[in-house]
């Protein structure tokens, strides 16, 4: 596959701290079922400006500054396609790439569903999603469809999904609430809903805080909104990998016994 264009870094927008050498790749996917429970909320909650849940809303990655995206130590530091790996994404599904940007998952995940598969890569960039759209073009890829959505609406079709992702992208959504509302309609019954974040756990991890989250943290905003944790993976060297579901349908049986 062509590799991606890139573009003119117009503006940097520095995240990591540090650069890491090659990681070696033979330690096989850990996942972690413990459990965390989400604690319940009694009272209306009113976050400062700029804060949800005590914790801050990172700003937005402006696409000046998307070369950042491709650059030449991600593959050590994220090690995308044993990510990708782990999520056991089938041919023939419809993915969203949630915060999607000038394409680097969505080129991955594109291969993944292959021809008959949809990737539906979201964005609330317009110039991301031109990007996006040149370097898919670029690498002969036809099966990823650009979306131009909202910190409050995914623009998504409603039950289509078979998995939603968000890689390095949930912890700068200004509106959690709507986006994960959004998320929940968009997905089919039994749907993923997969975050990758940086471990805010780790202080060895060279990002800024605001751009980490802990695993308690991430299962304190979602399961609230009706997402039922799944697992955790913990193999990535600085991310996690937290998967969460969409709770199936009940039979119609099983709802009369009520």
């Amino acid at each position: 596959m062509t590799r991606p264009r890139l573009y003119p870094l117009l503006a940097v927008v520095l995240i990591l701290g540090v650069h890491l050498p090659g990681l070696a790749q033979e330690a096989p996917p850990a996942s972690t079922k413990a459990e965390v429970k989400a604690p319940a909320r009694s009272k209306p909650r009113r976050d400062p400006p700029g804060t949800y849940m005590g914790r801050p809303i990172a700003q937005v990655m402006t696409y000046q500054a998307a070369d950042w995206l491709f650059r030449d130590t991600r593959e050590a530091e994220e090690q995308p396609e044993r990510m990708l790996d782990a999520l056991k994404i089938q041919p023939g599904e419809t993915v969203a790439d949630i915060g999607a940007g000038a394409g680097y998952t969505s080129l991955r995940l594109a291969r993944r569903v292959g021809p008959t598969g949809t990737v539906l890569a979201t964005d609330v960039q317009t110039q991301m999603l031109a990007l996006l759209t040149d370097n898919a073009r670029a690498a002969g890829v036809k099966n990823i469809k650009a979306v131009r959505s909202t910190q409050s609406d995914t623009k998504l079709p409603e039950g289509k999904v078979d998995l939603a992702l968000m890689v390095d992208v949930y912890h700068e959504a200004s509106n959690p609430e709507a986006l994960l509302q959004g998320l929940k309609k968009a997905l089919k019954p039994g749907g993923r809903l997969v975050f990758v974040e940086f471990r805010a756990e780790d202080p060895e991890v060279p990002i800024k805080p605001e751009h980490k989250m802990s695993l308690a943290q991430v299962r304190r905003e979602v399961e609230p909104q009706g997402f039922r944790f799944v697992e955790n993976f913990e193999f990535l060297p600085w991310q996690h990998i937290i998967v969460f579901e969409k709770p199936k349908d009940r039979p119609a049986d099983e709802k009369k016994e009520d």
